[in-house]
């Protein structure tokens, strides 16, 4: 039996794996070493998957994560994991999961666009080349935090439309003051902006909502995707932006000449 994870910062999906074969499938709270420490990780493991996860003879863990793109970043999370299962651990980067769920052994463009973004040229087998995802501070472009950070930083200067303000703080029970505190003195802050996103969903039809998320797409494109050779490889998206924003991901692409060929919302597909 083999256990593959996949995790962004938001969630984890859990699928046993037998025979080829999808036993279970769970998830859990995200993991994200760059905001969590070895025994942060190993509590929301802990915590977060039922008892009997624990007790499987499991002879492999696969698990492709977010923040997972250096050694040290992928041991800390690899040590996590042994401690908790006592079973052998491989951990790779959620951008080499997304290509391989994506286009398996084909070349492709491979781009996620959830609560953080990425992309990569894939051979097939490996990632060739990466255009630095920068973070939520220097990049994630089209990400929902950044679509999250633009929106918070409208409300807070008066500049988002009033009815959308007042919806978001109401429907969140939160206060200007609490944004505040939650991306300055909280965990986990693209975390929180990324919430904006999910909120956005309900308002596609607001012109404010379709020009902010239509503006952070145009911009995922002209600093990500442009830089690498894509009117020769086929181009696919996965996350929760790129799925529940399809229609205006479809549209800035076609804008562009190009054309999507899958957008999945997980690459555990």
């Amino acid at each position: 039996m083999k256990l593959i994870a996949e995790s962004g910062s938001n969630r984890t999906e859990w699928s046993l794996i037998e025979d080829g074969e999808l036993i279970e499938h769970f998830n859990t709270e995200g993991i994200n070493p760059f905001f969590q420490t070895r025994r942060e990780i190993s509590r929301s493991i802990r915590l977060g998957l039922p008892e009997h996860f624990f007790k499987k003879k499991i002879e492999m863990i696969y698990y492709y994560g977010a923040g997972c793109s250096s050694e040290e970043k992928k041991q800390t999370v690899g040590a996590s994991f042994i401690t908790q299962f006592r079973t052998r651990t491989e951990v790779e980067s959620d951008l080499l999961g997304a290509a391989r769920g994506l286009f398996f052994h084909e070349s492709g463009i491979a781009c996620i666009l959830g609560t953080g973004s990425n992309s990569c040229f894939y051979d097939g087998e490996n990632i060739m080349n990466n255009v630095k995802a920068g973070g939520y501070i220097l990049g994630d472009e089209g990400s929902g935090a950044s679509v999250g950070k633009e929106f918070l930083s409208d409300v807070l200067k008066g500049l988002a439309p009033g009815g959308l303000t007042n919806d978001f703080l109401n429907k969140n029970r939160i206060t200007v003051e609490d944004i505040m505190n939650a991306v300055y003195n909280q965990p986990l802050p693209n975390k929180f902006l990324s919430s904006v996103s999910f909120f956005f969903k309900d308002y596609k039809n607001e012109e404010y909502v379709a020009e902010v998320v239509t503006r952070n797409f145009k911009r995922f494109f002209t600093r990500c995707v442009f830089q690498y050779n894509y009117k020769n490889y086929p181009i696919r998206f996965v996350g929760s932006m790129a799925s529940n924003f399809k229609e205006f991901l479809t549209d800035v692409a076609k804008s562009y000449d190009i054309e999507i060929s899958a957008i999945e919302e997980t690459p555990l597909v």
